[in-house]
């Protein structure tokens, strides 16, 4: 048997080829399922509802075939609580899908002596604190994602909420709803001086229901979210543990805002960010954690009128180059804008199309600072690809320099993920998909930017470099469905050239993501698992084979939720033929969560040369 044959392969289970001749007609198929309500016959109300924690671990029935060799602890994280009965005898109910009050799950896979796993899970609220303050004072008491506000609160009320809200007190970091993304062992906060909030776990007593199994867990697990404040959890419990914001790792890093997916150099280890400071001169600092001396260095300061303080979600990295992207979600008030909305989205200026997305890029070798610009039409992203570099000539010391990310027409999308629409209450999703422009703006395209790199090109305030048409930096631009949100790729091509992007589609049959498909990018053919009608899937996680030649050996491993029996469960597909391998079911609703981490237990990822594209 080669090592790419599918074993135990669920049988009745089916896969979906496209090419690119279909990608106009697809992607037209589902603007004509979002105008005539294709997705009022998906349910998805489970994954908002009655939700509970259940800390376990519990282990849950497997079927099929899940490779051995994907044993480890698979993390995810994201919201898990929408409603909060209050003293007042009221009902709290979060507006934005965004702001459900965070849930942390881990998934435990460990090999069992008859060849076959044994899977386990556990889950924990991370925001209890927020949660007791809210059923206390019967609203949200802090700054959100987009949490609508109480239309009874008055201009002193609003004024002094917004006042309050730039003094939090250090006690209350407790309160921060932070839900968005898993960090492993990061560098720099490991020291316990570096923890500004602690607490003992409590430990966990249950651990004798894993059979005598544990898996290897890692030193420490930290949850981010697009502020400056991150959240320790412990591994085993799950329970939040400390918290730490980013002025521990710099003085400087004082900015309230941050992006939730900073990023790691797969060779070092070193974590990438940027931290924004609001006020009459924004400021960007974009900074270098060293994994081995866990010292920090700022790489660029970047403080001009020219470059607006945005909502910005992700950021790139390449071998040479940390890549700030700065779409079109520009904020208010040079940022002071979010303290008196309570929000992000409020804070946000309106759509522009004459604001250009700018480009900022960074060296991160040699302390060059900025070293290049560009600027491509407005759009706008929550989530970065991958970033790899080419020699632009043997007699050139140019670099070309590629970006993929998943981008928008505008930033419109972030209203479709109110819980109005998703959950389809009073035709919301009706009236917001039948302004036919607003629907195409909110279909995701899979976006390839080509950029000129001169690495001699000195450091300081460069001009953007002239282009004659914006769109000459596009090296494809490839539509949904044959490409979707929440992207992965096969983690051991992070800043290196990658052929295949796994991510989660809207066809428009469910009000958010309803498929997982494959991306070819160097045929632009797209691969999807035809998951059954109602069934929901999360983030597909790459999980490489050990020894694995080929850029998609390995299996994905996603969080679905079955909307018609309001149960969820993990599924195991072949990343190569996109076909089940295995699931694991609970008997119960997981909420449809963002982003998480697979810790190997066992092995360490190993990067091979691969196959030339």
């Amino acid at each position: 048997m080669s090592p790419h044959e599918v074993i135990g392969t669920v049988p009745g289970n089916s896969t979906t080829f496209r090419t690119q001749a279909d990608e106009h007609d697809d992607h037209e198929e589902a603007l004509q399922n979002l105008r005539t309500g294709k997705y009022e016959d998906w349910p998805n109300e489970a994954a908002f509802d009655g939700l509970t924690e259940e800390r376990g671990p519990i282990k849950i029935a497997v079927t099929g075939n899940i490779p051995t060799w994907a044993a480890g602890s698979l993390y995810r994280t994201g919201p898990g609580l929408y409603k909060i009965d209050t003293d007042a005898g009221t009902t709290f109910e979060m507006s934005h899908w965004f702001d459900g009050l965070a849930h942390t799950h881990r998934f435990d896979i460990i090999p069992n002596e008859e060849g076959s796993v044994d899977i386990f899970y556990s889950s924990r609220r991370q925001a209890e604190e927020m949660m007791d303050v809210i059923k206390k004072q019967g609203t949200w008491p802090y700054y959100s994602f987009g949490q609508k506000a109480d239309p009874c609160l008055g201009f002193f009320a609003k004024a002094m909420a917004a006042f309050k809200g730039l003094r939090e007190p250090p006690g209350e970091k407790w309160h921060n709803n932070i839900n968005v993304a898993v960090h492993v062992n990061p560098p720099g906060l490991e020291a316990v001086r570096n923890i500004v909030g602690t607490r003992k776990p409590a430990g966990a007593e249950n651990d004798a229901n894993v059979l005598g199994h544990r898996p290897e867990l890692p030193k420490s697990i930290w949850v981010s979210t697009d502020n400056s404040t991150m959240k320790q959890i412990d591994p085993q419990t799950l329970e939040p543990i400390g918290w730490a914001t980013q002025d521990v790792l710099h003085p400087e890093l004082t900015g309230a805002m941050s992006c939730a997916h900073a990023q790691r150099d797969p060779e070092t280890g070193d974590f990438f960010n940027f931290n924004l400071e609001f006020g009459p001169k924004p400021t960007y600092r974009v900074f270098r954690v060293d994994a081995s001396s866990g010292k920090t260095e700022i790489l660029a300061t970047i403080r001009e009128p020219s470059v607006s303080p945005a909502y910005i979600h992700s950021l790139f990295l390449s071998p040479s180059f940390v890549i700030l992207c700065i779409p079109t979600s520009h904020f208010g008030l040079s940022g002071t804008q979010i303290p008196w909305e309570r929000n992000l989205v409020d804070a946000i200026k309106p759509y522009d199309p004459s604001r250009k997305t700018q480009w900022i890029v960074i060296d991160r070798k040699h302390s060059k600072g900025v070293v290049a610009r560009f600027e491509t039409d407005g759009r706008f992203f929550f989530h970065t690809v991958n970033s790899f570099e080419e020699k632009a000539a043997s007699d050139s010391s140019d670099i070309n320099l590629y970006c993929d990310v998943i981008d928008f027409g505008s930033h419109e999308f972030i209203h479709s993920l109110y819980l109005d629409v998703i959950l389809n209450r009073d035709s919301a999703a009706k009236k917001f998909y039948e302004d036919e422009q607003r629907a195409r703006n909110s279909l995701a395209h899979l976006t390839r930017y080509h950029f000129i790199i001169n690495p001699d090109s000195p450091a300081t305030n460069l001009p953007v470099t002239p282009t004659p048409d914006p769109k000459n930096h596009e090296a494809f631009r490839i539509p949904a469905p044959h490409a979707g949100e929440i992207p992965t790729i096969n983690p051991l091509y992070a800043t290196r050239k990658h052929r295949y992007v796994y991510s989660l589609p809207f066809r428009g049959r469910g009000t958010i993501t309803d498929a997982i498909v494959k991306t070819d990018t160097v045929t632009r053919e797209a691969l999807f698992w035809d998951n059954p009608k109602g069934h929901t899937p999360g983030e597909a996680i790459f999980v490489p084979r050990p020894g694995g030649e080929e850029e998609d050996d390995g299996v994905l491993l996603s969080l679905v939720l079955d909307g018609e029996k309001g149960k969820s469960y993990l599924l195991c597909l072949d990343a190569k033929t996109m076909a089940e391998m295995g699931r694991a079911e609970v008997d119960f609703a997981i909420a449809l969560g963002f982003h998480g981490a697979h810790v190997p237990s066992g092995r360490t990822l190993t990067r091979v040369e691969g196959p030339e594209y």
